[in-house]
This record gives structure tokens, sequence and C-alpha cells, in this order.
């Protein structure tokens, strides 16, 4: 039977903090419990929301809007300066993995000592003990202080930590799956294993794609204010709009496509691999060119991707995702195999191909980059992110203007007298 009621409630909720520069004034707002009369920064609004069991909320926005404030104030982090709320359930936080480790302690120490701040008793927390040991596979660190942990070896033990509880509400600020390799798949899996047996989520991301995939409605914060609450592929689309408008008119391309590093993408000989996936070869083609920058012809040209890869094959097979990005950052058009319904085939030791063709590519004039990701079946969990794997030089016959040209055809019409 599906989960019924109301997981979170928030009333007319806010959080402010005071702009006081005078120490003393400072203790004696902290010591009376408010803010004062003085100027304050209003994080969070006037925030209305129910949440119900069962149910996936995205939360987007700018930085700053408020997110990372609302979800500390639904996990009991930061208490509410106007407004009341009212949770229901066992929260775990995928927020700040780790904070309340003592770095003196063992890992072992440290997750005993944590148990109880995740709700747990000390019984329950034994009886967890071994399984999360098992999935941080950290192997006799756990018994070192953790002051001697790798980054990767702290994350790990973090998340199989705060991932234990079986939790009725699951609160994650951007990171889907943490770590790298393996652990990074496994992660995800957890996570998507607590949404499918009826968890409630919070999930705040800059990445909309994910956002939309994962959750059924979205709230959108802009300034610690409610801009938009609704189903996810509306909000999105407007809050897209809203980001491709202000982005608008900019000469210099945006931090996304700055950060890309040159192809380096290399045939490489097949090997073991255990929980991940790699790039084996890519290539573009259009008539007689082929390799990464290609100069095409508006309507003129066919353009095909070859995109080779390999993934263990004790996974389900991948999925491939190509993004078409104008040099202004704009995200122009999409595809992915997992979308269209496409099983990808792999041979004995997980290797594959598959060939994307866009046919009479309708693009205007200018430049675009092509940014290919190998991704877990669903398409969410990202095995390798290719950013500007191609680029493309495109020119035009008249002047038309857009990123596209439309299938048209103009009907002259005589007036009737």
């Amino acid at each position: 039977m599906a989960p019924t009621g109301i997981a979170i409630a928030l009333a007319g909720v806010g959080k402010s903090y005071s702009l006081e520069q005078r120490p003393w004034h400072r203790l004696w707002q902290q010591l009376l419990g408010r803010p004062g009369r003085g100027p304050q920064h209003h994080a969070l609004q006037g925030l209305n929301l129910e949440l119900m069991r069962g149910e996936s909320l995205g939360i987007i926005g700018r930085n700053g809007a408020g997110k990372s404030t609302l979800l500390q104030l639904v996990c009991g982090v930061l208490d509410p300066s106007t407004g009341t709320r009212r949770v229901e359930g066992r929260i775990a936080a995928l927020l700040e993995l780790g904070a309340g480790f003592n770095p003196e302690l063992t890992g072992r120490e440290n997750v005993r000592l944590n148990g109880p701040l995740l709700g747990l008793s000390s019984g329950e927390m034994d009886r967890r003990l071994p399984e999360i040991i098992e999935f941080a596979a950290i192997g006799e660190f756990i018994d070192q202080p953790v002051r001697s942990y790798s980054s990767g070896m702290f994350v790990r033990l973090a998340f199989a930590m705060a991932t234990s509880v079986e939790p009725d509400i699951l609160v994650i600020d951007e990171a889907l799956s943490v770590g790298d390799g393996v652990f990074a798949r496994r992660s995800f899996d957890r996570i998507m294993a607590l949404k499918e047996r009826g968890a409630t989520v919070l999930f705040c991301s800059h990445s909309t794609y994910h956002v939309e995939s994962l959750c059924q409605r979205v709230l959108w914060l802009d300034q610690g204010r409610v801009r938009m609450l609704g189903p996810a592929a509306e909000v999105i689309a407007a809050y897209n709009d809203y980001i491709g408008a202000e982005a608008h008119g900019m000469d210099e391309r945006s931090s996304m496509a700055q950060s890309v590093p040159p192809m380096a993408v290399e045939a490489q000989p097949p090997a073991a691999l255990a929980g991940q996936g790699r790039l084996l070869a890519l290539q573009a083609r259009a008539g007689e060119q082929v390799g990464r920058r290609l100069k095409l012809h508006c309507g003129r040209h066919d353009l095909e991707l070859d995109v080779a890869f390999q993934v263990d094959p004790a996974l389900p097979a991948p999925s491939v995702i190509m993004a078409l990005v104008s040099r202004a950052g704009t995200l122009v058009a999409s595809a992915g195999t997992h979308n269209d319904g496409v099983q990808l085939r792999r041979d004995a030791q997980g290797r594959g191909q598959v060939t994307l063709r866009l046919p009479r590519l309708p693009l205007l004039k200018g430049e675009y980059d092509i940014n290919i990701y190998l991704a877990c079946e669903r398409g969410l969990h990202y095995y390798v992110p290719v950013l500007s794997a191609f680029e493309l030089q495109v020119t035009q016959d008249g002047l038309e203007q857009g990123f596209v040209t439309l299938e048209h055809e103009w009907i002259p019409k005589t007036p009737s007298t």
C-alpha cells in the first residue's frame, strides 16, 4: 500500500539573521533568542509547504536563494524565526557528510557516537554497525583515528552511516552520488533504493535535468521567497527561461563552458572494470569530414556521432546522452538512449558502441559544443562526462535568426472581396 499522510508541513516559515555589528548587542540578541529590531537578513520569508509521504520535491534557485537554509530547517539544524514546522518520520540528511565526526576517535567510535544523533538506540546501532562497516569498505582503517583517513574514506564512512537508518525522509543537497568509481555507483543505487521504497525526498540541485528526472514537484526559491511551486516540468521550464533571459546578450561563455577541458578520450585496450564505466572512443562525421571540429552548413549535412564505451558487465546496460550547447552556454537540444527507449548492446567484456545520427542538421549560423555523457541505465548517474567533446562551426544562407531553422511553408492567399 502506498504511504499516505503529510510528511512535512511548513506554515509561514521564515528565517532571519541579525546584521547587528556591535558585539554586546549580538550577545544580548542570542541570549534573548531573537534577532532584535536592527537590520536583518531574511534568508527565507513566508514559506508554506506540504509534502506527502512518498513524494519527491526538487528545490532549485540561484546561489543565495535560501535552498540550504530550507533543508537545514527541515532537518532541525536550524529553528524558524517565524511560522511553524512539522516533520513526521526519521530523517537522513546528505548535507555536510561527517560534520559531527571527531578526528581523534576511530571510525568505529564515531559511528557509535553519532548513532543517537540519527535517532538510533545503542542496540540498533550495534545491529547496524557491521552493515555500515561493510558498505563503507575502508577495511582495517575502521579502527584508526579519522584524522588519518583520506577524503574518500571519510566520505564513504559518513555516507554509509547517514543512509543506514532506513529513513522516512531523505534530504539531499546537490550530490546524488558521493565518492568515486565503484562507491559512487553503490551510493547512487542506495539513494535510488530508498526513494523506491517510499521515502519522502527533498532534492536540492543546480542540475535541472536530475531534478526533473527524480521529482514530481519543484519549488523555485528566489531571494528567500517562493517564486513558483508546481509540477516539475512546468517549474523547470519557467526557471530555464528565466536563466536564459538573464544570460541573453552576454559576450562571454557561461561558467560551465569556461571550465571545459580539451578533448582527451583515446581508444584504450579493454580491461576489467568493477562497478564503473568508461568511454573508449568518440568520433564525429559529416560527409567526408571526420574529427573533433567540423564545419557544417545549415540543413545540408548529416551529422553522425560515434560513441564506443565499456561498462562493468555485472551492471545493467548503460545509457548515452548528447547535449548540444551554444557558445553562450545555452542548451539548444539533447538526446539520450534511456529517454528514447533504446537498449544498448554489449559483448562479454561490457564493450559496446552506438551512433547518433542527426539528419540534415538544422542549426543556424554560430559555434556550438557537443557534450557526451556515459551514464547509468536511468540516465542519472554519470560514469563519464565529456564536455566539449565536439565543436561545430555552422554557416547558413539568408538572414534567419535563432538556433534552428524550422521546416515551414508560406501560403499566399488573395483577399476575398
